[in-house]
C-alpha cells in the first residue's frame, strides 16, 4: 500500500495533469469555431467546382481528346496513396482513423498485386504509417511550422502529385483525410483525385440540363487549366476539413481526459483520507494502550 507521501505527491501529479488538459481543452475549443467555419465555407467553392468538373467531363465522355488526368494513364498498376493528417496528436483516434483506413487500403491493393506508394501530409501520418510500409513512403510534407496553412501550401503538395504523374511515378491517387462532422463525429474518408471522377448526381434531369451548357472555349481547354486546379482546391479542402476535425477531437479528448482526473484524485483523496484515518486510529489506540499499562 502507498504511503501517505505518495499518495499526495500523486493527487498533486494529477491536479498539475488535470490543469494542462483543462488549458488544452479550452484552446481547442476556441481554435473550433475557426477552423469549423474555414471547413464549411470552403466545402460550397468544392462541391460546386466538382459539379462543373462533372458536367464537362460528361461532354468529353468518349473522346479521344480527353486529358490525361481525366481518362489517366490506361492502367491502374500503381497507386499513390496521400495521407493526410496532423503534425501534432493527443487527439484522440483523429490521426489513427485515418491511417488505419488508408493501411487497409493499401493491403488491399498489395494482395490484388498493385505497386503501392504513399506520400504523407502530416508527421503523424508519417509515424503511423513507417513501421508496417516504411519501404514504400516516397515522402514526408510537413506544415508543422506554418501558423495558418493555406492555398499556397495545399498548392505545393498539388504541385508534388502532378509533377510525380506527369513523369510516369503512379497511375491512380487516392487522398485520405477525415471529413467534419462535429465536435464528436470525424469520418475517414478516401477521395481519388487522379484520373478526376465525377461525382454522383441523383438528380438525373438536373444532371441533363447542366450537360447542355456550351463552354467557351472547348471543353478540352478548360479542363486542361481546371483539372490541376481542381486538385489544389480538394487537397485544400482535405486540409481545412483536417483542421476541423483535429480540433474538435482534441477537444473532446482533452474534455475525457480532464474527468477521468477528476474522477483519478477523488479516488486517490478517499484512499489518502482512509489511510491518514487508520494512521490517526492507530496512533491512539497506542496511546491509550501505554496510558492503561502505567
Amino acid at each position: 500500500m502507498a504511503s501517505l507521501k505518495e499518495l499526495r505527491n500523486r493527487i498533486a501529479s494529477v491536479k498539475a495533469t488535470q490543469k494542462i488538459t483543462k488549458a488544452m481543452q479550452m484552446v481547442a475549443a476556441a481554435k473550433l469555431r475557426k477552423a469549423q467555419m474555414a471547413a464549411e465555407a470552403a466545402r460550397p467553392y468544392s462541391e460546386r467546382m466538382a459539379k462543373v468538373m462533372a458536367n464537362i467531363s460528361a461532354g468529353m465522355e468518349g473522346s479521344d481528346g480527353a486529358p490525361k488526368l481525366m481518362a489517366g494513364t490506361g492502367s491502374d498498376q500503381t497507386h499513390l496513396l496521400v495521407v493526410a493528417t496532423a503534425e501534432r496528436g493527443l487527439c484522440g483516434g483523429f490521426n489513427s482513423s485515418i491511417a488505419r483506413l488508408a493501411r487497409d487500403k493499401a493491403r488491399e491493393l498489395m494482395a490484388e498485386g498493385k505497386t503501392v506508394k504513399i506520400l504523407c501530409v502530416g508527421k503523424k501520418g508519417f509515424d503511423a504509417m513507417k513501421m508496417e510500409f516504411g519501404d514504400i513512403l516516397l515522402d514526408l510534407v510537413t506544415f508543422r511550422e506554418i501558423k495558418n496553412i493555406g492555398f499556397a501550401q495545399a498548392s505545393q503538395v498539388s504541385e508534388q502529385i502532378l509533377s510525380m504523374f506527369d513523369d510516369g511515378e503512379y497511375d491512380v491517387c487516392t487522398l485520405f483525410y477525415s471529413e467534419f462532422q462535429s465536435v464528436i463525429s470525424q469520418i475517414p474518408t478516401a477521395q481519388q483525385l487522379i484520373p478526376a471522377q465525377a461525382p454522383v448526381v441523383e438528380d438525373a434531369d438536373a444532371a441533363t440540363d447542366d450537360i447542355n451548357y456550351e463552354y467557351e472555349p472547348g471543353e478540352e481547354e478548360i479542363l486542361e487549366d481546371l483539372l490541376p486546379r481542381n486538385i489544389s482546391i480538394q487537397i485544400f479542402r482535405a486540409i481545412l476539413e483536417n483542421g476541423a476535425s483535429e480540433q474538435g477531437a482534441r477537444m473532446s479528448a482533452m474534455d475525457n481526459a480532464t474527468r477521468n482526473a477528476g474522477e483519478m484524485i477523488d479516488k486517490l483523496t478517499l484512499s489518502f483520507n482512509r489511510q491518514r484515518q487508520a494512521q490517526i486510529t492507530k496512533e491512539l489506540i497506542e496511546i491509550i494502550s501505554g496510558a492503561e499499562a502505567l
